[in-house]
């Protein structure tokens, strides 16, 4: 498809950043208008590099969500940091999210959580901006003030922006300076085209969704979900998936008594895998168990985590 190029249209990627559960996948997913990457109460949802595409006549944004930025240990979670950094190379502009509504609350928390983004922040020359979110939850407004005094004196070149993801009060003052920060060029992507992301990784996520949804705490963090098969037929697509768990005791959990748990995961995702593909989907659900997958580098690949050497 032949994409013009309109005078004076600006095009460019910014790296969506920040420590998990800052509410960048729902930030994403408001501007855009229909979820591309999936969203729930526990942190570190977000395991891939997630492109969303916004498209406008004065500008495309190239919005790359990434996992949150951590202190954790193991090799998945080198390769989720190692995803965050690669965004933030490849970006035209910076966009920092934090939990303005915790940091309110709890200050403490977050010279922690901002301490391995802050040096290589202090040196960007691009620009930066800062999207400090949840403010919603908010009832006095006031207490913002001394979170934004310490993010200024952090981060002086920074602009900051309160912002509700959930709400979208100030989600558009924040996206006109995004795209001034943009260099003026043609789109790269079709205006009708919301993501990069494969239908199938799009499933995958998904299902995984559900998982958290449906179990909250009682989840084991080390849930993966890949799709074995793919079946295409006229009005129907058939998707067989696999959710993999660490341990014995961890496939009962995800089951439920008598397959309950994992028949409703299963209803509420093809739902959504039908709204997404625009036809029916028939989906079979399997949970095997893969003992200490998150520490194997070829499995990890295999999900779509990190780069093969």
């Amino acid at each position: 498809m032949t994409i013009e190029k309109k005078s004076g249209h600006r095009c460019g990627w910014v790296a969506l950043m920040g420590p998990p559960n800052a509410g960048k996948s729902t930030l994403l997913n408001k501007y855009l208008g229909q979820k591309v990457a999936i969203v729930t109460p526990r942190p570190q949802t977000t395991r891939n590099q997630i492109t969303g595409i916004l498209s406008g006549p004065d500008a495309q944004v190239i919005f790359m969500d990434t996992p949150g930025i951590h202190q954790l240990r193991g090799k998945m979670n080198r390769l989720l940091l190692q995803s965050a950094w690669q965004a933030m190379e490849n970006a035209d502009a910076l966009l920092l999210a934090l939990d303005g509504d915790m940091y309110a609350r709890k200050p403490e928390f977050l010279e922690h959580d901002i301490k391995p983004i802050l040096p290589p922040l202090r040196e960007e020359k691009r620009p930066v901006l800062l999207a400090v979110n949840k403010v919603d939850l908010l009832g006095d407004k006031s207490r913002l003030l001394p979170l934004l005094e310490t993010l200024h004196a952090e981060l002086p070149r920074a602009e900051i922006f309160p912002v509700s993801a959930l709400t979208g009060n100030g989600l558009p003052e924040l996206l006109a300076h995004l795209k001034k920060y943009l260099p003026e060029a043609p789109a790269q992507f079709p205006d009708e085209q919301l993501s990069t992301l494969p239908l199938r990784f799009m499933a995958a996520e998904l299902v995984r969704e559900k998982l958290f949804l449906s179990m909250r705490q009682e989840l084991p963090y080390y849930t993966a979900v890949d799709i074995e098969k793919w079946e295409e037929e006229p009005g129907l697509t058939r998707v067989n998936a696999v959710i993999y768990v660490g341990r014995a005791q961890h496939k009962g959990m995800v089951i439920g008594r008598q397959g309950k748990n994992l028949k409703q995961v299963g209803e509420a995702a093809r739902k959504e895998m039908e709204e997404l593909l625009g036809a029916k989907v028939y989906l079979e659900l399997w949970v095997k168990i893969k003992e200490n997958w998150p520490e194997d580098l070829n499995f990890l690949h295999t999900l779509g985590l990190g780069r093969r050497e």
